[in-house]
């Protein structure tokens, strides 16, 4: 992206062009997608690494970690205010919603996934498996059973700069957790540093970033059983020498909106068909970690980078339970 666009040291502003220029289609099925009349807005500069964003739509707000910053921010819809609503957050990183709106989170410093009743009481979801503590829960989705599933690698416990150093426990697994019984499960592993997750729209594929290989990739599962187990894993996406998938979530045709970056030319979002296929790229001034849909219709992706939230119409929705 020229810097006449993005500008040099932070100096982006939003263009005042239609159609975006920084919104650069891949394949022609993604003018399907492409609001030629929206561009990308920058909401919030201010962080020091973005991450784990959650549209709470009963409240007209979205929330997000600054997982370094060890804290939680809040953007307000109506008046687009921001303001930490945990600090400190344990190093909080993932966040999604259950079937009954409460917010699952994430945390590095307590190596925990924890869940915010209605009453402002902490539930703890998991921290340790068969008496062994978790390593770093990384990122987390709600399946409609209600159950939780999430990440587990060892990022936060790596440095004192996302958590604090210790010494891992337990393999980095993929975990579900019940959502009737509270009984804790490993779906997968094997798989180097899984990261960033999400369920197709019907749910019958579960995808998931390893991020420790190299390159990076995202696979894709199969969800069998009862809906609890996964098999039949393989590559969906090869990100290639220099594209690092993050956090990722679908839209309602099984389209996966994916954080990338880790250079001038490949930070943003990266977009690809349900077959990997790549269809698009929103470019953005810095490395974006993680989005989500939101909005009154879900038509609105956030994208939680390194230092700013950004926010784009898009003439889609987003699956659910994200």
């Amino acid at each position: 992206m020229a810097d006449s666009l993005h500008g040099l040291h932070g100096g982006w502003t939003e263009s005042m062009r239609y159609p975006d220029p920084s919104i650069k289609a891949l394949d022609k099925r993604f003018a399907k997608y492409h609001l030629p009349l929206s561009s990308v807005q920058r909401l919030y500069v201010g962080t020091q690494w973005g991450e784990g964003p959650v549209y709470l739509g009963d409240a007209r707000c979205l929330i997000w970690s600054d997982v370094s910053g060890n804290r939680v921010l809040r953007w307000d819809e109506i008046t687009g205010q921001v303001t930490d609503i945990r600090k400190p957050s344990n190093n909080a990183n993932g966040h999604t919603r259950d079937r009954q709106g409460r917010v699952i989170c994430c945390e590095h410093l307590t190596r925990r996934v924890v869940r915010f009743e209605y009453d402002g009481a902490v539930t703890v979801v998991a921290d340790k498996y068969e008496g062994k503590r978790l390593n770093s829960p990384n990122d987390v989705v709600v399946k409609s059973d209600g159950s939780i599933w999430f990440t587990d690698p060892a990022f936060g416990i790596l440095s004192n700069y996302e958590g604090e150093i210790a010494e891992s426990e337990l393999p980095m697994y993929v975990y579900r957790v019940d959502g009737k019984t509270g009984a804790m499960t490993i779906v997968a592993d094997g798989v180097n540093a899984p990261n960033g997750l999400c369920f197709s729209p019907d749910e019958k594929k579960l995808y998931i970033v390893e991020s420790r290989s190299s390159p990076r990739r995202i696979l894709v599962f199969d969800v069998v059983g009862n809906g609890d187990k996964i098999s039949n894993g393989k590559v969906l996406i090869d990100s290639g020498p220099m594209g690092t998938p993050d956090g990722m979530r679908c839209d309602i045709d099984g389209n996966l909106w994916c954080g990338w970056g880790m250079s001038q030319e490949l930070d943003g979002v990266r977009v690809f068909s349900p077959q990997g296929e790549p269809l698009a790229h929103i470019a953005l001034p810095e490395r974006c970690a993680n989005v989500c849909f939101g909005g009154r219709h879900r038509n609105r992706l956030f994208m939680a980078a390194a230092h700013s939230l950004y926010a784009l119409y898009v003439n889609t929705q987003g699956a659910l339970g994200g």
